[in-house]
């Protein structure tokens, strides 16, 4: 008899298992630009708190004035009891911010993504980047569309999809902004494009670059000079704004559909009070000291030109994710293992959040970071180099250029 329990280990589960290297679900006992795990300090350059909000003291005092005076937790789902004016004022401050007519927060960005799925179903088809996020993913599983996926940031492979698609059926084109793994851009000048030309919706994930792309950090939107022209974008409040939650801003009747339609929202525990004050407070910081994205990028570029230079491949990134490719997972695990023993705490990227044989350690800046820090990563990188060079793949360079 089957035993629902008795399933085979996922892949991810038996290579760290084999491993002797423990790179997922580490404790540490710290926070910030350095942080203590197993009785040491290293370099934090695996944390997507880009503008190093999550600790600012603005920001953790208004999250203790909200705990003071609203408690832990809503204890309700949005839709009945669980809505706060703290709630509205974010959802307003955030339309505003990113230029949609309305906004509505989640308590997480995978539940914000999720809530796609209230605008599918069977009669739909979905178009999706390659390397989206797997909220993304699930979102188009959970609405049954027809789901479509091309390769990354390939407008031309897209373009024929769209063109042998079935005109009856309603179409979403759905894409990250900056692709969190990658660090690229999605190409959304041509994108618009594409789905003006074959009537399709387009939906952005903002996740990675609202707060940091952009000359006000609204995001990929504003990069490149097209606020406007996207019918509805998502993102987090995890990444630059140092709290936790999602958002969706687009046409206020689409935003009034999803509160009252999608599952991800009515069924959830609204976003603890703690967490809205303190997205309010970083939004106030990423309007007012643009001298911190400024600082993230000039980490960034040095470290690009730093890893390049010393043989690693980074692809083509133009952002402060900047991944460092290895290709094969146990090897890059090991790689993991020799940059924290070098004082370094990165990520190990491998199947399934990349593709395989494309296994990656992934390196982010933060505006906290100072020059020594960066120094010191860069120093861990020439040492793990120097040591493993047989084994490492040969030096490549890329001529991408920083955003």
């Amino acid at each position: 008899m089957a035993d629902v329990f008795g399933k085979e280990r996922s892949a991810l589960h038996r290579l760290a298992a084999q491993s002797t290297s423990r790179p997922y679900y580490r404790p540490l006992s710290s926070r910030g630009a350095e942080v203590g795990i197993d009785g040491r300090t290293v370099v934090m350059a695996g944390c997507n708190d880009y503008l190093g909000l999550s600790a600012d003291p603005r920001v953790t005092e208004a999250a203790a004035r909200a705990l003071r005076r609203y408690g832990v937790s809503c204890s309700g789902s949005r839709v009945l009891n669980g809505t706060l004016a703290l709630h509205e004022e974010l959802e307003g401050r955030l339309a505003a911010f990113v230029g949609g007519e309305a906004a509505l927060v989640t308590t997480t960005g995978f539940q914000a993504n999720l809530a796609l799925a209230a605008l599918l179903d069977e009669r739909d088809a979905v178009f999706a980047d390659m390397s989206n996020h797997a909220s993304l993913v699930d979102a188009v599983r959970l609405g049954g569309a027809a789901h479509h996926r091309y390769r990354h940031r390939d407008l031309g492979h897209l373009g024929r999809l769209l063109a042998t698609s079935d005109p009856g059926r309603g179409r979403l084109i759905v894409t990250d902004g900056m692709f969190s793994m990658e660090g690229d851009l999605c190409p959304l000048p041509g994108l618009t494009q594409l789905a003006r030309r074959h009537g399709a919706r387009l939906v952005v994930d903002g996740a990675h670059d609202i707060g940091l792309l952009g000359a006000g950090g609204r995001g990929v939107t504003e990069h490149f000079g097209l606020t406007g022209e996207v019918d509805l974008v998502t993102g987090t409040l995890s990444k630059c704004f140092g709290s936790v939650g999602g958002m969706l801003i687009g046409p206020a009747p689409v935003v009034e559909h999803l509160r009252h339609s999608a599952r991800s929202v009515l069924f959830s525990a609204a976003m603890p009070p703690p967490s809205a004050a303190a997205a309010l407070a970083s939004l106030d910081i990423i309007e007012s000291e643009p001298g911190r994205r400024q600082r993230v990028f000039g980490h960034a570029r040095r470290l690009l030109a730093g890893l390049r230079s010393l043989g690693w491949d980074t692809g083509d990134s133009t952002t402060p994710v900047v991944p460092v490719y290895v290709g094969d997972s146990r090897l890059c695990l090991r790689v993991w293992q020799e940059l924290l023993d070098a004082g370094v705490f990165t990520n190990a990227v491998v199947a399934p959040a990349v593709a395989r044989n494309r296994a990656l350690i992934r390196v982010t800046p933060q505006a906290i970071h100072t020059d020594d820090h960066i120094a010191r990563v860069l120093d861990a990188f020439a040492r793990v180099r120097r040591d493993l060079g047989p084994l490492l793949p040969a030096p490549g360079r890329t001529e991408a250029v920083v955003a």
